[in-house]
């Protein structure tokens, strides 16, 4: 009696069978049984739209669909059809690494069972079972690996029905956002879970209140500052101005935030504003040398009023220390006392 072979062709050897060679074909079926079972093997379906079949060798290690885990590569230029003989039985790991955006169907080699296909631009993978459930039209069956029943193929959720995840009122999904009730709090962990940092709403909160972040990470010695409305941004905090060397001349237009030990023993001169300014910009003169009141120092306003006033400000007082702040195009920038 001859040997029989199972569908993925592994051989089958009758009773006194193979003398001299049986040892032979039983490493083959161990060598054939280790690849069905955990064997990985790259299958180029490069090319136009096309059929390509993957094969079963009865007896030997070389059949392309004898393998668990078969990754398609080459790039396509049409829509790809993949298919195995009607009665293999077994689950595979397929992975789509092709490129050009078509599909690749995966089905049995004939019938009108059940197929899966990878979507045009679909690079993931999928888990299927072949089922062999027909003797014509065996079905390939898909477990997705992108997400539970219910949800999409891009997202791993609980439900889609809008209401609480995983049994917890406080935790739901309103198809939008998800919203944490009755004050509970986002805790984000630290590296073995033992201590965590959490984000909590108050208590009572009068309206809706969104933040948007920033789209940057900010410099160093930065703090997020909101503009009015919640749209959060880096801002640089400071206790005072930074102190310049002393000036003995227009600086080419004072910077916010700055200040000038100004020293006119040698004459007067003027100090230009900034070309632009923002609300509680500020900028700080002290009269180094108790000179003003001889040689005065300008204030040239640079096209901003000052004090309400489209005119630049002469400073005339011995020892004079002031401030300029800035709040808007009508008064543009004022006195503030040092």
């Amino acid at each position: 009696m001859a040997s029989t072979y199972t569908p993925l062709g592994i051989e089958l050897m009758a009773t006194g069978e193979n003398a001299g060679t049986w040892g032979t074909k039983t490493n083959t079926n161990l060598s054939l049984f280790e690849q069905i079972t955990g064997g990985f093997s790259q299958v180029s379906i490069a090319g136009g739209a096309q059929t390509t079949a993957l094969t079963v060798v009865d007896g030997s290690t070389t059949g392309t669909a004898q393998y668990r885990m078969i990754e398609f590569t080459g790039t396509i230029t049409g829509n790809q059809i993949v298919t195995i003989p009607l009665d293999v039985e077994t689950f595979y790991f397929l992975r789509n690494s092709t490129t050009g955006s078509f599909t690749v169907q995966f089905k049995y080699t004939s019938g009108s069972g059940t197929t899966a296909t990878f979507a045009t631009g679909d690079k993931g993978d999928k888990l299927l079972f072949a089922a062999a459930n027909d003797a014509t039209n065996p079905d390939i069956k898909e477990i997705s690996l992108a997400s539970p029943p219910g949800g999409s193929d891009t997202q791993i959720q609980f439900n889609s029905g809008g209401t609480a995840f995983g049994g917890s009122a406080n935790l739901t999904w309103d198809g939008s956002n998800v919203q944490i009730g009755a004050q509970g709090d986002l805790r984000l962990a630290d590296s073995d879970s033992s201590n965590y940092i959490a984000i909590q709403a108050p208590g009572t909160v009068a309206s809706n209140v969104t933040l948007t972040l920033p789209d940057t990470a900010g410099s160093a010695d930065q703090a997020l500052v909101t503009n009015g409305s919640g749209v959060l941004s880096w801002s640089t905090i400071s206790g005072g101005a930074a102190w310049q060397a002393v000036i003995t001349a227009d600086p080419a237009n004072a910077v916010a935030g700055n200040g000038y030990f100004c020293n006119t023993t040698g004459g007067a001169f003027t100090v230009t504003l900034p070309t632009t300014a923002t609300i509680g910009d500020f900028i700080s003169f002290i009269d180094y040398a108790g000179t003003f009141d001889t040689n005065n120092l300008t204030i040239g306003r640079n096209g901003h009023n000052i004090q309400g006033t489209a005119a630049d400000l002469t400073v005339a007082v011995e020892r004079a220390g002031f401030t300029l702040v800035y709040v808007d195009s009508t008064q543009g920038w004022l006195l503030k006392d040092n």
